[in-house]
């Protein structure tokens, strides 16, 4: 795979930055005095355009769980996030879309920056930075219908900076059948990983309503491998829903125990389950 052509810079409106280059597109978003957020959009710019034929040359590293040290910083920052994980099966392209985010926001955010705040939202996986006023996201637990679910009121020392969401219906494979499963901590690689590995674990093993293929019958160069992904998932009871959180949530609870990650909201077939104080099940203020 190789992408040589230049990303597409594009700006809406209301001054957010759009980058998009393959399947890469990122909104950014920079507040502060105008000079300081044009300078910070200018090396948010700088910053992504390498950023995806450096991975297009790393990426049989990186889709191995284990092998050689990768060398571009977004590679390196997804083989970090993924080391405090590896008692489970998953590579460093579970933490791909994270850390394209966190690349992009340390860039922005160099030292003299003079942001207020600043995110780099890539497809929902948000790296984010506030200097005093708190950010507020919507959880969203239906990702077709994007009914939202709780919210997050994300301040700065509360030592949140990415929130990432998987699931079996989005952009990338699960082997899971949760509908979202949203997940704050750190940064957004490590959210993007903790993410990914909770939706796995919201399960129902062997469900006849629960149809799974080999991941490397839907793209040959998964990372994934022959291990069956979730396809299509049918009516399930409301226990059967119930006994399928309850191994996601048992993971996200040793997850923050751990201080991996700070909250999770999980979601399937109606059910939802909110850990962690950094997360309400309130309705939120906006969407």
């Amino acid at each position: 795979m190789s992408f040589r052509e230049r990303p597409v810079v594009r700006f809406a409106r209301d001054g957010r930055m759009r980058l998009t280059h393959g399947p890469i597109d990122l909104i950014v978003t920079a507040e502060g005095t105008p000079e300081a957020t044009k300078a910070a959009l200018r090396r948010a710019h700088e910053a992504f355009e390498p950023v995806l034929p450096a991975l297009c040359d790393e990426l049989s590293r990186l889709r191995a769980p284990q092998g050689a040290r990768p060398i571009g910083p977004v590679a390196n920052r997804m083989v970090s996030a993924v080391a405090p994980f590896v008692e489970r099966f998953v590579t460093p392209m579970a933490a791909v879309a994270g850390a394209v985010a966190d690349h992009v926001l340390a860039a922005m955010l160099m030292p003299g920056h003079g942001l207020d705040r600043a995110h780099v939202n890539n497809g929902g996986d948000i790296a984010l930075w506030t200097r005093e006023s708190p950010l507020r996201l919507a959880i969203c637990e239906d990702p077709v219908l994007r009914a939202p679910g709780g919210r997050a009121v994300i301040g700065p020392g509360d030592g949140i900076g990415g929130v990432a969401t998987s699931g079996w219906r989005g952009r990338s494979q699960s082997m899971g059948i949760a509908d979202a499963v949203t997940v704050l901590a750190r940064d957004a690689a490590t959210a993007d990983v903790a993410a990914t590995l909770i939706a796995n674990a919201v399960d129902l093993p062997g469900h006849p309503s629960i149809s799974r293929v080999p991941a490397n019958a839907l793209a040959p160069d998964s990372d994934l491998g022959a291990r069956r992904v979730t396809t299509a998932v049918g009516p399930l009871a409301p226990v059967e829903a119930r006994q399928a959180l309850d191994a996601g949530h048992a993971l996200a609870q040793d997850y923050i125990r751990r201080g991996l990650i700070r909250a999770a909201c999980l979601a399937v077939a109606g059910q939802r389950r909110a850990i962690g104080d950094a997360i309400s099940q309130e309705e939120p203020e906006y969407a």
